[in-house]
């Protein structure tokens, strides 16, 4: 029978993950990958999931918060928000394989939306960027778990 409760967590740990909430998605998989009772590819499959899900929240608050952009308590500064555009305007959409990156990341993804990002070329990018840092850390994982025999 099927842990439904484990594949949940893992889910919401990534989605969380992914927006400026602070969780962590890596410890959740890496435990889940180290119990030894899941198929890798589905944990890799439901977290890259769960992270792209989290991303684009943060690519649509991007797209309809800018609207917002000149009120008092908008949480970037005019001057924060234009050297940032300068920035993704002079790497391009590119940028967004660096999604998977810690807080850099997540304010990258919610950049993208307010700079109009078509969303099927953000959907693609931060797809191949999520899903490639979760393989990473399960063939990591795995990798170790196989040498030092844990």
């Amino acid at each position: 029978m099927l842990d439904w409760g484990a594949y949940v967590g893992l889910f919401l740990a990534a989605f969380g993950a992914a927006t400026v909430l602070p969780f962590q998605s890596e410890p959740v998989l890496v435990g889940l990958l180290l119990s030894g009772g899941y198929t890798p590819v589905t944990l890799i499959a439901i977290a890259s999931i769960g992270n792209v899900l989290g991303a684009a929240l943060n690519w649509v608050l991007g797209r309809y918060i800018e609207r917002f952009r000149g009120k008092s308590w908008f949480p970037v500064k005019e001057a924060q928000l234009q050297k940032a555009e300068i920035w993704y305007r002079r790497f391009g959409r590119w940028s967004l394989l660096l999604s998977w990156m810690p807080l850099f990341g997540d304010a990258l993804t919610v950049l993208s939306g307010v700079l109009r990002e078509p969303f099927w070329s953000f959907l693609i990018l931060v797809s191949i960027a999520k899903a490639g840092r979760y393989v990473v850390l399960a063939v990591a994982t795995l990798g170790a778990q196989a040498i030092l025999g844990f």
